[in-house]
């Protein structure tokens, strides 16, 4: 058989197969890695399949990043990656003394071990700055720009718009216009304006950076962006898809600065901002744009607003521009909280998980963690964006034709029936019902029980679980709709600073507003979508491994001390803990339970003592300590102190 490869932490390998994977037992992986094509052949032991690989057809990965390491005979690269279960043997000077991080290229994979050369030398293994830049490496990721893209960037202060330019756009410049982000943003891809018309009715302007004035199709500005596909947002660093000079400055729409936008406007009508029955949208409008927002704010600032007395409309008109953007945001937050509002009722599915992350200083160390809520100046914000993506996509299918491969939607299935099994049988083991029907489950159970956790112990848990439940949100050009959302059109528009389907957006809406025809063929398209979804998730696993490595740190220094959390996990070795400041999380080892002697029950969720009968369950809150931290493999070593401490 041939098909792709899978080898897990502990060095176990797959054969993918949609009937089942097929074991490949260690030392039957014949060097291949996670994501090879490979050739196998499948045979039977006790009754189960076991495949061992013949050959490699084709590898995933070329280069690696780990730590230069001295052996026998001579240097060799150990890779960062814990699947990678061999090491690569250095060819020629190194470069760099043993003990430090590396970037390495293979020139020989039918070697033992393959053989490579270096190719660039991150620093010393261990140091903040070092390991940061390998997190970002291994992901296939580039820290720095190329100098020639760097050049093309500068070179754009010298023609960033001409009179011509503006007199092309649609001025927004004399609206009370702002921004809201979190207090550590650099770059501002979107504002919002409000406007009141002389009829009653609400001009709603949602105004995003013109990144295509600027970066022109097949440019090295473009080839480079759309190379990385993403941004990438690690503990202490934004690893930016576009250059300062656009990411920070010209596309950044800071405040007290005209800025060239693409906008999508909205006209609700009169009273549609007070009324409650639906929402009334009764005119749209697309174009380019130019703005000067008056504000930069926070998050925090904005919902110290919405907490202010809500003054109607004639008063709006009444007061300055401070005040002015105070009480558009209660104007906006009317308008999006009913948005929400029809969203569940149509069946969206309505996650507001919680994020924590570490506080760093300048050197790298763990300060603190931060809990960032989930507000109303985020749903604000959200259900704006929501609005705007929407309505885009739904224009462009209208035009182009609901069944057209000629734009990057993005789409998200709905859930796969054996998944959604398995999230109800651990729901009832931990006391929450999910009706099954043969339609899968109804958005409005899942709310139900998103809300019924609300404010416990296991709600993050709950949340977790139930999105892994979930297919994966992609980018791709057969329309199959949103299911979390429930939209039936669905596309990026709002952030082409920091992810390029939205600059493919941005071109092809331009191009049918402008009566053009689309020239591109559907296959180059849907390429692009598969390529930016997958440096989606590459940019996720880097910012979730610089997360785990600043927890692992942390830890480290706090060795012994007792915590609370809450079971997010067990196994027939162990039972995993969440920390309840930080989300770190740990294991506890079932053998070191010396009350009892402790077996993994896999449909109860749960390890039960042989002869007290005593349950420890997912979604218990427990008493744990730190046992150990060790910072090279990422992990974290429990010691359950109590379950369901008072």
């Amino acid at each position: 058989m041939q098909g792709v490869a899978d080898v897990t932490r502990n060095g176990k390998g797959f054969f993918l197969h949609p009937d089942g994977d097929i074991l490949i037992p260690r030392e039957d992986l014949g060097g291949a890695l996670s994501g090879d094509v490979v050739h196998i052949a499948v045979s039977s032991r006790r009754g189960k399949k076991i495949g061992r690989v013949l050959s490699v057809l084709e590898r995933k990965r070329n280069s690696f990043v780990g730590t230069l390491v001295k052996v026998a005979n001579g240097i060799v690269l150990r890779a960062d990656d814990p699947r990678v279960y061999f090491d690569f043997s250095i060819v020629g000077p190194s470069g760099a003394p043993v003990g430090h991080k590396a970037i390495i290229d293979i020139v020989d994979w039918k070697s033992s071990p393959p053989r490579a050369n270096v190719r660039s030398i991150l620093g010393p293994a261990g140091a903040h700055e070092t390991e940061m830049r390998a997190v970002v490496a291994s992901r296939g990721f580039d820290s720095d720009f190329p100098a020639a893209v760097l050049k093309d960037a500068q070179e754009l202060y010298k023609k960033t718009w001409n009179d011509d330019d503006i007199s092309a756009r649609r001025d927004f410049r004399g609206i009370p216009t702002f921004t809201i982000d979190p207090d550590t943003a650099k770059d501002f891809d979107d504002a919002i304006s409000l406007e009141e018309k002389s009829d009653g009715s609400f001009e709603i302007g949602i105004h995003i950076a013109d990144v295509t004035h600027f970066v022109k199709k097949d440019s090295l500005l473009d080839r480079e962006a759309e190379k990385r596909g993403t941004s990438v947002y690690l503990v202490d660093r934004t690893i930016p898809m576009l250059p300062p000079e656009l990411s920070e400055d010209l596309c950044s729409l800071k405040p007290d600065a005209d800025r060239l936008t693409f906008s999508a406007v909205f006209t609700i009508k009169n009273g549609a901002a007070t009324e409650r029955p639906g929402v009334s949208v009764v005119e749209r409008w697309f174009g380019k744009s130019i703005i000067r927002s008056q504000r930069r704010l926070t998050y925090d600032e904005a919902d110290i607003f919405l907490k202010k007395t809500f003054l109607s409309s004639q008063e709006l008109e009444n007061v300055g521009d401070e005040h002015r953007i105070e009480k558009a945001i209660a104007v906006l937050w009317s308008f999006a909280s009913r948005l929400r509002e029809e969203r569940f009722q149509n069946g969206a599915i309505m996650f507001a998980l919680d994020e924590v992350k570490p506080i760093v200083n300048k050197a790298g160390e763990v300060m603190s963690f931060r809990r960032s809520r989930y507000t109303e100046s985020h749903q604000l914000i959200e259900e704006l964006m929501l609005l705007a993506n929407r309505e885009v996509a739904g224009l462009v299918s209208q035009k182009l034709g609901k069944k057209n491969r000629l734009f990057v939607y993005r789409i998200h299935d709905v859930p796969n029936a054996e998944k959604l099994d398995e999230l109800a049988i651990f729901l009832r083991a931990i006391g929450y019902q999910l009706s099954l029907s043969k339609k899968g489950a109804s958005p409005k159970d899942l709310n139900r029980i998103l809300g019924e956790s609300k404010g416990k112990p296991e709600e993050r848990l709950i949340s977790t679980v139930t999105i892994r439940s979930m297919a994966k949100a992609v980018y791709g050009t057969k329309n199959i709709g949103h299911y979390g959302l429930a939209f039936d059109d669905y596309a990026h528009f709002t952030s082409p600073i920091r992810r390029y389907p939205d600059i493919m957006v941005h071109r092809t809406l331009h191009a049918l507003l402008a009566g053009e025809r689309i020239t591109e063929k559907p296959e180059s398209i849907e390429q692009r979508a598969v390529h930016a979804s997958e440096r989606e998730v590459s940019a996720t696993q880097a910012e979730r491994e610089s997360i785990k490595l600043k927890q692992v740190e942390y830890f480290a220094k706090k060795i012994g001390e007792e915590r609370r959390g809450v079971v997010s996990g067990v196994s027939d070795w162990g039972i995993y803990i969440e920390d309840a400041e930080t989300a770190a999380e740990g294991m506890a080892r079932l053998a070191s339970l010396t009350d009892d002697t402790y077996e993994h029950h896999p449909r109860k969720f749960s390890v039960i003592g042989m002869r007290s009968k005593k349950m420890i369950r997912v979604g218990d809150p427990v008493r744990f300590r730190i046992e150990a931290a060790n910072i090279e493999e990422r992990t974290l070593d429990y010691a359950l102190i109590a379950n369901h401490p008072d």
